[in-house]
């Protein structure tokens, strides 16, 4: 009987795939039955350890029960986003997601910019498919931990005798695609990871599968774990803690694989109490201002005031002459600033530069400083991403700005940006209605206010055009002024 007498005649066609997560195998199917024009609904999709259908078509199992596609048969429509989404997708647990694939195949054959379309229903259900093991596959690379096992035997790879075993559970089908990230990334070791879905065993040299596992099977502690809970404790920073956030991150089910994890509730308890003295620390030891740059440098270093000067980093101080005319104020320090220990040395500093020179102005006769002294920023991987201080933030740094501003004795303070221009003023100011005109201050000196060169990094187009002729403008009428002065 051919593909259409089967169709004609109500059959189903029994599509068993060997392996749940097997990709491949399923374009192999779907590729075939689309081009042999099999529609959607008479296709039954079982994955291993499922049932099949009574009235789908007899025959053998695999691909013995699909009809042979006809020798003209077109080529398969699939974009790339497709491929992408449904890579992922398929390693869902959802007993549909075969067939849900398939029925979008089908679709995309008469419909190709049926991708673009992010109100379909079968787009989105597979979106939330393929983000649902994105996000399994995320908590696994982040919280499978290996404890040490003494084989007691030397391994062609490694520490002799040292064998590492991990036990996770995932949510969906992700163990062999994720193989390939820990075998990178474990390369010299030799370990196993153990879940109730299978394992995965690698040697140094070669990658091999196993059976189904439970978590009596893997160990439930080492002598590294005092050390690594250790480090967790004092690498915890209590003015960083957001409970809500860090339970969604990292879930309560993961915990008990994690030897740091013990730690949290009490670490959670006591948060506040150590950040409040540890605010309070830094406080109480500058109740009396230094009189110097240096000791402000010096003090700076120290200051526990806010939160930001609780992060890894460290304080940047203003740079200069000590008596200037003109002085520059930007936000905070960046990530560059931070490594080398002054103010605007990275692409925002570098432009400064470009623009002052332009003005006529000499940076090397200002005096130029950030309204906050450390860098804020949240980790992401290896990078530091740069935040903006909150206005408390600004306000309390203003300390050691006034601080520097008794000593350096400015007749013209320049403002890049909205936070400098409200640790200045001691309120926030909109840009585009205080440029271009000075601000009287109360010790007889006059503030201008302008963008902050990282603005323009980020801008384009006919609107950088715009702020660059906007920032030129600006500088000129700073260099006017102190001219002005200067006469």
């Amino acid at each position: 009987m051919t593909a259409l007498q089967h169709l004609a005649a109500g059959s189903r066609y029994l599509v068993q795939l060997a392996e749940a997560d097997d990709f491949e195998i399923w374009r192999e199917r779907a590729r075939a039955l689309v081009q042999s024009d099999v529609p959607p609904d008479r296709i039954v999709w079982v994955e291993p350890g499922g049932s099949g259908d009574l009235f789908a078509s007899a025959g053998g199992a695999g691909q013995q029960r699909l009809p042979a596609p006809p020798a003209d048969a077109p080529p398969v429509r699939a974009n790339r986003r497709f491929v992408e989404l449904a890579r992922n997708a398929l390693l869902h647990r959802d007993p549909e997601r075969f067939a849900l694939l398939y029925r979008l195949l089908w679709r995309l054959q008469t419909t190709p910019r049926i991708m673009e379309d992010g109100a379909d229903p079968d787009i989105r259900r597979v979106e939330e498919l393929a983000k649902a093991v994105r996000r399994d596959s995320h908590k696994m690379h982040a919280f499978v931990r290996f404890r040490l096992v003494e084989s007691g035997e030397a391994g062609e790879e490694g520490e002799a005798g040292e064998h590492y075993v991990a036990w996770f559970e995932p949510e969906h089908h992700i163990l062999r695609a994720n193989a390939g990230f820990f075998m990178r990334r474990f390369a010299n070791m030799r370990w196993s990871i153990l879940t109730p879905a299978g394992s995965l065993h690698w040697d140094g040299a070669t990658m091999q599968e196993g059976p189904p596992a439970q978590r009596a099977d893997a160990p439930t502690g080492d002598p590294m774990e005092d050390l690594w809970r250790k480090y967790y404790a004092s690498i915890f920073n209590p003015a960083r803690l957001k409970v809500g956030a860090m339970l969604k991150e990292m879930p309560r089910k993961y915990w008990k694989n994690m030897p740091e994890a013990a730690l949290i509730p009490e670490l959670i308890a006591g948060a506040q109490k150590r950040e409040a003295a540890m605010v309070e620390a830094g406080a109480m030891e500058f109740e009396e201002r230094p009189n110097s740059l240096a000791g402000i440098e010096r003090a700076i270093h120290q200051c526990r005031r806010c939160p930001i000067g609780l992060l890894d980093n460290r304080a940047v101080p203003g740079e200069g002459l000590k008596r200037s005319t003109l002085m520059v104020v930007g936000e905070q320090p960046g990530d560059q600033e931070d490594l080398a220990g002054k103010p605007f040395v990275g692409p925002s500093g570098q432009l400064l530069d470009s623009y002052l020179e332009q003005a006529g102005i000499d940076r090397k006769q200002t005096y130029v400083t950030n309204a906050v002294k450390h860098f804020k920023f949240v980790q992401r991987g290896k990078r530091r991403l740069h935040q903006s201080p909150t206005a408390k933030e600004i306000d309390i740094c203003r300390w050691w700005l006034e601080g520097e501003r008794e000593i350096v004795r400015p007749r013209v303070v320049l403002a890049l940006g909205a936070s400098a221009a409200r640790s200045m003023l001691g309120k926030t100011v909109s840009i585009s209605k205080a440029r271009g005109e000075p601000h009287p201050l109360e010790d007889g000196s006059e503030l201008w206010v302008t963008a902050h060169p990282s603005y323009l990094l980020r801008l384009d187009g006919e609107a950088k055009d715009k702020q660059e002729r906007l920032f030129r403008a600006d500088l000129a009428a700073v260099k006017e002024r102190l001219e002005e002065l200067a006469g």
